[in-house]
């Protein structure tokens, strides 16, 4: 739902909170949940202080989600083959 707000400090007028809205969408080849695990991983990663791989001030899950959805950030597929077991 939009509407509009009015801050009740200031009394100052936002027009829509549509404009501060960040949406972040998910490459195609990834499903939602892998797109959201995966996320979730790096943000911890960058909150414990790793450093961003793309540039801007975001809060955490928002540069992760970034990250991701540019192809930077992505999960390892364990080899079937390996011995490691």
């Amino acid at each position: 739902m939009w509407r509009d707000v009015e801050s009740a400090e200031t009394g100052a007028h936002n027009s829509s909170a549509a404009t501060r809205v960040n949406v972040v969408s998910r490459p195609y080849e990834m499903n939602a949940f892998e797109f959201v695990v995966v996320s979730a991983l790096r943000a911890q990663q960058l909150m414990k202080g790793c450093i961003p791989r793309l540039e801007g001030t975001h809060k955490a899950i928002t540069m992760a989600q970034m990250e991701v959805s540019a192809g930077e950030i992505a999960r390892e597929v364990a080899d079937p083959t390996s011995a490691d077991a």
